[in-house]
């Protein structure tokens, strides 16, 4: 699904990912493991074009997303959940799930919508309420919502744990593993294995911007 290959990226001209070679296959959970500022972030920006590639490679299945705009990469089906959550504070959750179908100009699928809604119960639950008036936990499950709209194929998780509660981590944790039967391609990335150890088929560790493949 998703191959990575001799990629490097630099910011204001300074190296931050070094030659990374790795792969998402179809239908796997992939862990990427490693500190702050290891590079995990800027790995995930660069797949959505967020970050230039200064070299490398970045393919999903037969399209080389280095020769395509940003904007273009939601119409691959490939769903990013940023660390941060990024959810416009005044728009109800609903709305913020649906941005990007209507930033892109697809139709509204309410059949993805639904199945969403069916996955995480409590989101529908408060589907109408303004996204400012969630706790950070119940804003991350949202912003997986959002990530799911558009990630038919392939899903970024981008410390998807990281300041959430215990109690809403293990619901985060049963959502993603629900996921594992439905056919999508999923990197998450994390500062360590204390969530994921259970669900991911395979993990790389990232350090000062080089990954390496755990044995």
């Amino acid at each position: 699904m998703l191959d990575i290959n001799d990629l490097n990226v630099s910011i204001a001209h300074t190296p931050i990912l070094r030659d990374v070679e790795l792969s998402v296959p179809t239908a796997t959970m992939v862990g990427l493991i490693g500190r702050n500022g290891a590079g995990k972030t800027t790995l995930m920006r660069s797949i959505m074009g967020l970050s230039a590639a200064t070299s490398g490679s970045i393919l999903l299945e037969d399209n080389e997303l280095t020769k395509r705009e940003s904007y273009e990469r939601a119409h691959l089906h490939i769903g990013y959940m940023p660390e941060d959550r990024k959810l416009i504070p005044d728009l109800s959750v609903e709305e913020n799930i649906l941005l990007p179908v209507w930033a892109s100009n697809t139709a509204d699928d309410i059949t993805r919508l639904a199945w969403i809604y069916s996955l995480m119960p409590e989101v529908k639950g408060f589907s109408s309420r303004p996204a400012m008036s969630l706790s950070g936990g119940q804003q991350k499950l949202v912003a997986l919502a959002r990530a799911l709209m558009m990630g038919k194929k392939l899903l970024l998780l981008d410390e998807p744990f990281e300041g959430v509660a215990p109690t809403l981590s293990k619901r985060l944790v049963d959502v993603i593993r629900m996921l594992k039967g439905e056919g999508l391609s999923v990197l998450i990335a994390e500062s360590d294995y204390t969530h994921t150890a259970g669900i991911i088929d395979h993990c790389y560790i990232i350090e000062r911007g080089s990954v390496s493949e755990t044995k």
